[in-house]
């Protein structure tokens, strides 16, 4: 970079700063991070948690999963790259705020459309930046994830709110983020992956906060798409007549999807199952196991996971606050992969139905593509079920 250049930038950044308004983001346990104030005006609830990911900040944004949570970018600088709808997992953003080191205040990408500050703003989602987030990183690592508020009123005046935020555990937030009605998706990932046949089997998915590259996943492993909401009942899927159900991921408590729970429990035998995030605790609670909330959870891109019938280590894609108690299934399932971190059961198989999950995302956007292979998985499983 030319030294004029570094002018330029440094003072541009120096200008935003200037106008930027102080704001802050404070925990329920007392504990008070400063910043500027950045994207939409207004205040946000959410719990707080922070994701590991050197990239894929907008994938972030518009992931369901993270309906009701402020989430931390760990990457010192966001939004260099700018936003492009392309990009974008779901129709809108879902993050209930956004906390970042630096903001870039300029895009430097081909592709992109508009700075991640205007996209922001567009959305209407509440941000601030210049806040020390690796301390605040730190202190959800050793206190736990935890109702958080992001605002310009007095710090005193947020964490109040934030002490009287409801927890995330008990809440069942698929009902914000799924679709209103029945639809068919077609689109496959493009020039970004070759498809492998033509779409000969027909696949159900219900939608608890389904990504976008997940369905294109399946159409690109030859499958036809038809979404339906997560209220569906398994009678209604069924009267699809389709090879495979595939139940996504989603935000908030597993435990308390007690509608998709007792669906999953009556598809489980009838047709070949795959769950993914919320739909491996889903389909665990449905035969009878447990879940639990986790201290800070598994956010990021760079999380690995061991497959334990071939011993093969993947770098994954996760992101999820709960985690299922792999001794509640035992003798009914067969746990398949775990994650070298800390042990969590990261894939089940039913030793009855073969119906199997993950808790990781194999269709990464963000991400490795280390676990791919698990959508052929579930082809295979549908072609032999139809002979």
């Amino acid at each position: 970079m030319r030294d004029d250049d570094r002018g330029r930038r440094g003072g541009v950044r120096a200008m935003t700063r200037r106008n930027a308004r102080k704001a802050w983001i404070a925990l329920a346990d007392g504990t008070v991070f400063e910043g500027c104030a950045a994207g939409a005006d207004g205040e946000t609830t959410g719990e707080v948690v922070f994701t590991t990911g050197m990239t894929g900040y907008q994938e972030v944004l518009t992931d369901p999963s993270y309906c009701g949570q402020i989430v931390v970018m760990t990457a010192p600088e966001i939004g260099n790259t700018g936003a492009t709808t392309e990009d974008d997992e779901a129709g809108k953003p879902w993050v209930a705020g956004f906390v970042m080191h630096e903001l870039s205040p300029m895009a430097s990408n081909w592709r992109s459309q508009e700075t991640l500050d205007a996209y922001l703003r567009r959305h209407g989602v509440v941000a601030i930046d210049r806040v020390d987030t690796r301390a605040l990183t730190r202190h959800i690592r050793d206190h736990g994830a935890q109702a958080a508020v992001i605002g310009t009123s007095s710090p005193e005046a947020l964490v109040a709110k934030a002490k009287a935020a409801p927890s995330m555990a008990g809440q069942d937030l698929t009902g914000a983020v799924t679709t209103r009605e029945p639809y068919v998706w077609a689109e496959g990932a493009g020039v970004w992956h070759v498809p492998e046949g033509e779409p000969t089997r027909h696949v159900v998915a219900v939608d608890f906060g389904v990504k976008k590259n997940i369905l294109r996943c399946l159409v690109d492993h030859g499958c036809r798409v038809t979404v339906v909401p997560a209220t569906t009942s398994a009678k209604d899927i069924l009267a699809h007549d389709p090879d495979g159900v595939f139940i996504s991921n989603g935000p908030g408590d597993p435990a308390a999807v007690a509608h998709g729970i007792e669906t999953v429990r009556e598809l489980v035998g009838q047709k070949p199952l795959f769950g993914i995030c919320l739909g491996h605790q889903m389909l665990a609670l449905a035969l009878g196991g447990k879940t639990y909330k986790m201290k800070f959870g598994h956010r990021g891109l760079n999380h690995p996971v061991k497959d334990l019938a071939t011993g093969r280590v993947e770098i994954t894609t996760q992101n999820h606050g709960f985690a299922v108690d792999a001794e509640s299934l035992a003798g009914k399932c067969d746990v398949t992969h775990v994650h070298l971190n800390d042990g969590t059961c990261m894939g089940l198989e039913h030793r009855d139905s073969g119906a199997f999950s993950v808790q990781y995302h194999p269709e990464a956007s963000a991400g490795p593509h280390d676990a791919r292979y698990l959508f052929k998985r579930f082809v295979s499983r549908m072609d032999s079920a139809k002979r």
